[in-house]
């Protein structure tokens, strides 16, 4: 037992390392308004949604999610699919104008999400906390939620 749990400690302390040596996700320094503004032109000129993110640095399972989604098929998945921007919300008190005109999505947790039409619709979002716990999900379990939110809004629409 006492083995088990020194290899645990071990894969834990690995794992947040390597989390910790990535680049940060979220530029608290970004004009969020800019940015919106941004993602929302590339999105009227390739006729993609926008994917906007919601979270911070201190965030364990912003990070996590945003370590998930870079690599692999996660990738692949959202460079097919969305315009991506990333929010930096703060401790709660960051650029909340720009959380507010998506419905307030960060109200039960970050990482939270909204997928906008390229005419600033809202479409989706995660704002019972779906992604709060992002750090506890697998690649596989990441790629599977944004499957399933690319269907829900391309049947809706």
């Amino acid at each position: 037992m006492k083995r088990f749990l020194a290899i645990a400690a071990l894969a834990l302390l690995v794992s947040a390392g390597a989390l910790a040596k990535e680049p940060a996700p979220y530029n608290p320094q970004a004009d969020a308004k800019a940015q919106v503004a941004q993602v929302l032109a590339e999105a009227r000129a390739n006729h993609k949604p926008v994917l906007l993110f919601f979270g911070a640095n201190w965030c364990e399972d912003c990070r996590a999610l945003a370590h998930d989604l870079a690599a692999g098929r996660n990738a692949q998945l959202m460079d097919a699919h969305f315009n991506i921007a990333k929010i930096d919300v703060g401790n709660f008190d960051h650029n909340l104008d720009v959380v507010n005109r998506f419905g307030n999505p960060i109200a039960k947790g970050i990482p939270a999400a909204v997928i906008v039409s390229p005419d600033g619709k809202l479409l989706y979002s995660t704002r019972a906390g779906e992604l709060s716990e992002a750090r506890s999900m697998s690649a596989d379990g990441v790629y599977d939620f944004f499957q399933k939110a690319i269907q829900r809004v391309q049947s809706a629409g």
